[in-house]
């Protein structure tokens, strides 16, 4: 490191004796930015990574983690990111969670159908006693 300033380097001088100066000014927000932003507040609950302070200004609570493929990425979180085994957890969870949005789409299809089988094996029964 030299001992003296190298010459040209203006970045440490007073603001008076450097020569950008005039044409510097104070950074200031665009034209119709707001300004500040204020952070999103969740009623839901949204996992982060162990390494992250905190969350983006605004993030995506259109789906909150329930059921068991909640349980997976709770689980998932809970291992740093740079390990596969936490990407692995989570497509897991993304394929469990798929099922389990099928399961609930199909289930007013299911639970008629079952009554009715159940009824008619039931009146199967009654007719081949007779």
């Amino acid at each position: 490191m030299p001992d003296r300033p190298i010459p040209g380097a203006a970045v440490d001088l007073e603001p008076s004796s450097r020569p950008g100066v005039p044409m510097e000014r104070a950074p200031q927000p665009m034209a119709g930015a707001r300004v500040p932003i204020r952070p999103q507040h969740s009623d839901v609950r949204v996992f982060k990574h162990k390494g992250r302070a905190g969350f983006p200004p605004v993030f995506g609570t259109a789906q909150p983690p329930r059921g068991l493929s909640g349980l997976l990425r709770k689980v998932a979180y809970g291992y740093p990111d740079h390990k596969a085994r936490h990407w692995m957890m989570l497509l897991l969870a993304d394929r469990v969670d798929v099922w389990e949005h099928r399961l609930v789409r199909a289930a007013p299809w299911l639970l008629p159908t079952a009554g009715v089988l159940a009824l008619t094996g039931v009146a199967w029964r009654k007719w081949a006693r007779a």
